[in-house]
């Protein structure tokens, strides 16, 4: 579990930059009225939050010895319950269950079809590989 912290905090470190980088290009390119510093403040801080956990979550597949499955069904709760709370306490989705629904919806089968494109071609090397070794 220290090592799974470790190389959480280090993923996340790294890549945590990304999410304010995205506010900034967003405020920066859409017409957006006129927004009250506090609430600029905490979009920033919260995609910085975003991103840490969003990068930190991916270590579950090279530290812990677990099933990819399991690994995948880790992070992809964690990065649901991450991208949720974030969006809603920023207004970026609105709070009814009906966006909750779409949102949820929407991002499990996302998750789902790039797990499964990442898992196939992982599926595909590996047998590239077997292949060549034998």
């Amino acid at each position: 579990m220290k090592a799974f912290l470790k190389e959480f905090v280090k993923r996340g470190s790294m890549f945590c930059g990304g999410g304010p980088l995205i506010v900034a290009i967003i405020y920066m390119f859409l017409p957006v009225e006129t927004v009250g510093v506090s609430h600029i403040v905490t979009e920033i801080l919260t995609s910085l939050l975003l991103a840490f956990i969003a990068a930190g979550i991916s270590a579950i597949y090279t530290v812990e010895k677990i099933p990819y499955p399991t690994a995948g069904l880790i992070q992809g709760s964690v990065l649901l319950a991450d991208y949720l709370t974030i969006y809603l306490i920023n207004g970026w989705i609105p709070v009814t269950w009906q966006s909750i629904t779409m949102f949820v919806t929407i991002f499990v089968a996302a998750f789902l079809t790039i797990s499964l494109i990442i898992y196939h071609s992982i599926k595909v090397q590996i047998e590239k590989l077997n292949k060549q070794i034998k």
